[in-house]
């Protein structure tokens, strides 16, 4: 191999390797701008989520808003925010009401129904929310201290 042969060679190389750099180069910023897009939307989401947390509490809080609903969009929400707050002490009562309700029917399916069955899923509703009314009312204050210190409270 002649000096001219290698010395061609070796630039070709050069080449080919600042090619690559520069193209590994634009795919780490194009991961970076799409790492920051992501957090963005997350912190949205998540703001967007404490705003109707907090509007739902306090409508619970000031019984604008039947409890059941209340309850399980609060914990909704919650579940949204992160899955393991629903099962903290002050929030449990949001499950609760929920899995107690879960199963009663709503919007079309309640309409169909017979008025002696929607009557029946009616006192079954009304004697959850009288026998949970305090605590949700509890829970949903909880709510409120929980969307002043975040993402304090998060942890």
């Amino acid at each position: 191999m002649t000096t001219t042969t290698a010395l061609i060679l070796l630039a070709l190389a050069l080449a080919i390797i600042a090619g690559l750099g520069a193209y590994a180069f634009t795919l780490w910023r194009e991961v970076r701008r799409r790492q920051a897009f992501r957090e963005d939307e997350l912190r949205r989401a998540h703001e967007n989520c404490l705003e109707n947390l907090e509007m739902v509490a306090s409508a619970l809080v000031q019984e604008q808003v039947e409890v059941t609903e209340g309850a399980w969009r609060c914990k909704v929400l919650l579940e949204i925010l992160d899955p393991g707050l629903i099962e903290r002490p002050d929030f449990r009562v949001f499950g609760e009401v929920y899995a107690r309700t879960s199963h009663l029917h709503t919007h079309s399916a309640r309409h169909a129904l017979s008025p002696r069955d929607r009557m029946r899923e009616d006192r079954e509703r009304l004697a959850v929310e009288d026998e949970l009314r305090q605590p949700v009312l509890q829970a949903a204050q909880a709510v409120l201290v929980f969307r002043r210190h975040w993402p304090d409270s998060l942890h």
